[in-house]
């Protein structure tokens, strides 16, 4: 095992797609698959016992599937990793039920090589959104619109409400300080306070609250 390299875990029923997925990130350098898991169930148990950084969780498996994989993991790991979910479509409302489950994003199976390491990176730096574009699309048309503005929107300052338009742009936080013309450790500060006041757990889980409450459109 690489020093400082990012670890992963594969869950996916198929062989064939664990094996093809080892297969691209053992190649790159920085990235290590530590585990694989061919059920939901055993993929709680797999990433509880080997604590990765990412673990790549398809949808569709049996006796769990990935959403309430996914949820497990998330609720009982007191440090857990990122979830990317690995999916066959991508206008699917079970991709849509693990992004508010948790998931910090969703990846093609038929992706290529390089979007597929592209995508495990940046989740692990977390200072991004992944597809940006296909997350809107996807709280357009399976979004839950709440009823009334929530709380959280009337407590947000003028500059975490910016941060989290422009993180709902997909900009980094680099891209959103020279956006805004203020330094990284700023934005660093805006973007914790925005999670902490729209009670997400990451990017990702504060944009789809920003998509459902109305405050970023999402034609």
């Amino acid at each position: 095992m690489t020093a400082n390299a990012i670890k992963v875990v594969l869950a996916d029923d198929e062989r064939m797609v664990r094996t093809a997925l080892r297969a691209i990130l053992s190649a790159e350098q920085g990235i290590d698959v530590v585990g694989e898991a061919a059920t939901g169930a055993e993929a709680v148990s797999v990433v509880r016992d080997l604590k990765p950084d990412v673990v790549l969780m398809d949808v569709r498996m049996p006796e769990v599937d990935g959403i309430r994989a996914t949820e497990q993991i998330l609720r009982t790991m007191p440090a857990p990793p990122r979830v990317v979910v690995v999916t066959t479509f991508e206008n699917d409302a079970y991709v849509y039920e693990a992004l508010r489950a948790g998931a910090a994003g969703f990846l093609l199976k038929r992706a290529d090589a390089d979007d597929l390491v592209q995508a495990v990176r940046l989740v692990a730096r977390s200072d991004s959104l992944l597809f940006p574009a296909a997350v809107r699309a996807l709280a357009a048309e399976y979004g839950r619109a709440e009823p009334a503005p929530p709380a959280w929107m009337a407590r947000l300052t003028g500059r975490e409400s910016e941060v989290l338009r422009l993180m709902a742009a997909g900009l980094t936080n680099a891209e959103i300080a020279a956006r805004m013309g203020v330094g990284a450790a700023t934005v660093k500060t805006h973007v914790a306070a925005v999670l902490a006041k729209t009670g997400a757990r990451d990017r990702t889980q504060a944009v789809i609250a920003a998509y459902e409450a109305g405050f970023v459109k999402t034609g």
